[in-house]
């Protein structure tokens, strides 16, 4: 009977003991779950902070690429605008009289080239004659009256304007009439 007590005894010991381990288990179980549920935070909260600095990141690419566009223009428009009395002088030289043919055509030439190189920057010429005058294209020198003219409309051009895409480089000097 000793026996028998002693191994109830056992066999209790032995249940305490498996469900110590249960309990543990659980507590390991547990405690696995909650550093999973962390990670998962931690986890996303470095996905979104990796989205938003990809979007910074291409946010910058692009104001950088806007930015070399832009200061493309400029420093070509800076240069176009030394040349651009260069060019009025040819235009004036093409417009005078002369009694030799070729040296005209020379000119005539030299100056086409200037305007081909000019294009091919994307410069152009800003129209003016018969146009309604736009402040923002057009410089008046004066004003004249001409009932064949419309309110505004420009008469003459001085001076010819050139812009790069939107960005005037040299206003147009002209007569507006009425």
């Amino acid at each position: 009977m000793a026996e028998g007590k002693h191994s109830i005894e056992k066999n209790k010991k032995e249940e305490i003991q498996e469900q110590k381990t249960d309990t543990s288990q659980c507590d390991e179980i547990m405690e696995v779950k909650k550093e999973n549920e962390t990670l998962k935070i931690k986890l996303d909260e470095t996905e979104d902070r990796l989205k938003r600095i990809a979007a910074e990141f291409d946010n910058y690419k692009k104001r950088n690429e806007k930015e070399k566009i832009s200061l493309y223009s400029s420093i070509i428009g800076d240069i176009v605008l030394c040349f651009l009395p260069v060019v009025d002088n040819l235009e004036k030289a093409v417009e005078s009289e002369t009694e030799n043919e070729s040296y005209k055509q020379g000119v005539e030439l030299v100056l086409k080239q200037f305007k081909d190189v000019l294009a091919s920057k994307g410069v152009t010429e800003i129209e003016s004659v018969g146009k309604t005058f736009d402040p923002e294209l057009h410089e008046a020198v004066s004003a004249v009256t001409d009932e064949n003219l419309g309110e505004k409309e420009i008469k003459e051009e001085y001076r010819k304007g050139y812009k790069i895409g939107d960005k005037v480089i040299r206003h147009s000097m002209v007569v507006v009439a009425n």
